[in-house]
C-alpha cells in the first residue's frame, strides 16, 4: 500500500471515529413518577411537591417551564427531541401540581436531568 492510500485510509478512520464520538446519544430509556410543578418554585422555595395547580398552571402561562420533581429531588426538565426545539408546557398543563408517571428518554448533562416524555398519565391514587 502507497503512503497516499495509507494517509487516504487513515484519514477516513479518524473522520468516522470523530462522526460517531461527536453524534447525539439516543437518551436512555426510563420511567419518572413525581410531581409536576413549576421549575421556579422547585429551585427557589425548596418545595417537595407543588403549592397548588392553579399556582403551577398561572406560573406556567406567565412563561415559566413546568418541571418533573422526584421524591429524591432530582428534578426532570421536559425537553422535545426536534430541531428546532419547542416548549412542553401545553403537555404537562393538564397534569400541574398533580402526581404523574412519564415515560420517555432521559439525557443527562453537567448535573441536570431532561426527559423527552413520551407519555405522561396521572400517578393512580396521588
Amino acid at each position: 500500500m502507497n503512503l497516499r492510500k495509507s494517509s487516504t485510509l487513515f484519514l477516513t478512520f479518524v473522520l468516522v471515529v470523530a462522526a460517531l464520538a461527536s453524534g447525539s446519544d439516543g437518551g436512555k430509556p426510563t420511567t419518572v413518577k413525581g410531581y409536576v410543578l413549576d421549575s421556579a418554585c422547585a429551585f427557589t422555595k425548596g418545595l417537595k411537591k407543588p403549592i397548588s395547580g392553579e399556582c403551577a398552571i398561572a406560573c406556567a402561562k406567565a412563561g415559566s417551564p413546568l418541571v418533573i420533581l422526584t421524591d429524591n429531588g432530582t428534578i426532570y426538565w421536559p425537553i422535545a427531541d426536534t430541531t428546532p426545539s419547542s416548549g412542553q408546557n401545553d403537555k404537562l398543563i393538564p397534569f400541574a401540581g398533580k402526581m404523574v408517571t412519564a415515560t420517555g428518554k432521559v439525557f443527562e448533562r453537567g448535573g441536570s436531568s431532561a426527559l423527552v416524555i413520551e407519555k405522561i398519565e396521572p400517578l393512580a391514587g396521588k
